[in-house]
């Protein structure tokens, strides 16, 4: 074995084993390698009429069966099995050779593995893959950080197995140093976890208060994906709601329990959020949603609480509630992802990392699960205004969701009236009316700040830190 692949492989798991086969579809001789060598075995048996494999069975044979600069990549499960994996891998690398954590890495995990290889010379790019084990076959969007000259090396590479918008333009671009990637990644499937739980309230809106059968909503689901609302995630829920499971002649739907589970990168995306202090309620509120669908000794001592009558909608009544619902969840979809940008761009300034929110927007056109059509707009916003402060600054955003505000609203309050939880659609408004909001009832959180604690203020008529002396006279003296 020397030097005769372009690409290496180890861990072949679902994920890793498409990956591979992804790189050998495109024309590359793919050196893969798992700790079972029995998977490595199946990949080959079963796959090897797509490409140019070479079975590694240590280590070394997989080092020693790559062309320099190596490329080796790393499809483990996050945390300890990656470092191990690198340990393992690292010693038999040289200078200018490149690992790359194809994994759901927490970008702190991956800054301090690039620093650390740095050090000895060799390249460690995380690299965000998103689009599931379809997507990592046939085109996912991948989000690499590391240096340029890692990516000078990988990038043409990723650029051919990634999944192309509409335009041909690849689902991948260098997103920034060290973490970046990672970063970026966790917080798409943040941005991933608010659509979810947005579409979710809208069909539970549908269901309950327009009185719609899942098979009526999945109807509903397919109009609007022929419009604005046209995303990879509203064309899986129509094919969801429509499905009937085999066993009972119900809805699928309605067999599956209702807890959702997850595995971490949402969570994260609302923990360094609050690190940063950027606020991503509708993101915050889809985790905290979960939450609650998972904790079922609550929700079993809750089924006593009383709640409101259900009212009976018409059919026409029916229909308009289901356009004002469109128009709510568009709404709070602009208002999710622009929490998602600003903790991007907050991430970005944070570390040093010089992150092109307009090519982020542009790679998650094609392959990730949250694609969807209006990304193009996003792209060109942020192309046409690189230092915008919020995608609600874009005045075509801005007067959508200003033709969409009073359908918004009318639909949280019938939620509210009719007993619908909505968390995620009334927390979005509320992000909304806040930046619209002349006055926030922050001064009177800082005031009570000031008893309680001496912990000063700003005044609106000059400069200076101020402390009322809290006495009888609540004299102020300047800090």
């Amino acid at each position: 074995m020397s030097g005769t692949a372009q690409i290496g492989v180890t861990g072949l798991a679902v994920m890793g084993r498409n990956l591979a086969r992804n790189f050998a579809r495109n024309g590359y001789t793919v050196a893969v390698h798992n700790r079972t060598t029995a998977r490595t075995d199946a990949l080959v048996e079963e796959f090897g009429d797509e490409g140019a494999f070479v079975a590694a069975r240590t280590p070394a044979e997989c080092v020693a069966a790559l062309e320099r600069p190596r490329r080796l990549v790393v499809m483990v499960k996050a945390g300890e099995p990656t470092d191990a994996v690198i340990q393992e891998f690292a010693p038999l690398l040289d200078e200018g050779d490149v690992i790359i954590d194809g994994g759901n890495a927490h970008f702190e995990d991956t800054r301090r593995r690039e620093k650390e290889l740095r050090g000895r010379g060799i390249h460690f790019v995380g690299a965000g893959i998103s689009g599931g084990e379809e997507g990592a076959l046939n085109g996912p969007s991948i989000m690499p950080g590391g240096s340029a000259e890692s990516y000078a090396s990988l990038g043409p590479m990723l650029e051919k197995i990634a999944a192309k918008a509409k335009d041909g333009t690849p689902c991948t671009t260098h997103i920034g140093p060290d973490g970046a990637g990672h970063f970026v990644k966790m917080v798409h499937n943040g941005i991933e976890y608010a659509d979810m739980q947005l579409i979710g309230e809208a069909y539970q809106l549908l269901r309950d208060v327009a009185g719609y059968s899942p098979a009526q909503i999945a109807d509903i689901f397919r109009t609007w994906n022929t419009g604005r609302l046209d995303s990879y995630l509203i064309e899986i829920t129509a094919e969801v709601l429509s499905h009937v499971d085999a066993a009972t002649g119900k809805p699928f739907v309605d067999i599956v329990l209702d807890r959702a589970e997850q595995k971490g990168t949402g969570r994260w995306t609302v923990q360094i959020a609050l690190d940063l202090g950027v606020p991503v309620s509708g993101i915050a509120e889809a985790v905290f949603a979960r939450s609650v669908s998972g904790h079922a000794d609550l929700r079993d001592a809750s089924r006593h609480l009383a709640g409101p009558t259900a009212n009976t909608l018409s059919k026409d009544e029916a229909a308009a509630f289901a356009d004002r619902v469109e128009q709510a969840l568009y709404a709070s979809k602009i208002v999710a992802y622009t929490q998602g940008f600003h903790e991007i761009a907050a991430g970005s300034a944070q570390y040093d990392w010089n992150i092109d929110l307009g090519k982020v927007a542009s790679i998650w056109r094609g392959g990730c699960i949250i694609r969807a059509a209006f990304l193009d707009r996003i792209t060109g916003a942020y192309e046409a205004q690189p230092g915008m402060p919020s995608l609600l600054s874009d005045k075509s955003f801005a007067e959508e969701i200003a033709a969409a505000q009073d359908d918004w609203r009318t639909v949280i309050a019938t939620a509210v009236t009719e007993g619908v939880p909505t968390p995620a659609f009334a927390a979005t408004l509320a992000y909304y009316d806040s930046l619209r909001a002349a006055r926030l009832p922050a001064a009177l959180t800082q005031g009570q700040r000031d008893y309680f604690g001496a912990h000063t203020y700003h005044r609106t008529d000059r400069e200076g830190t101020f402390h009322t002396l809290w006495g009888d006279d609540k004299s102020e003296v300047e800090s």
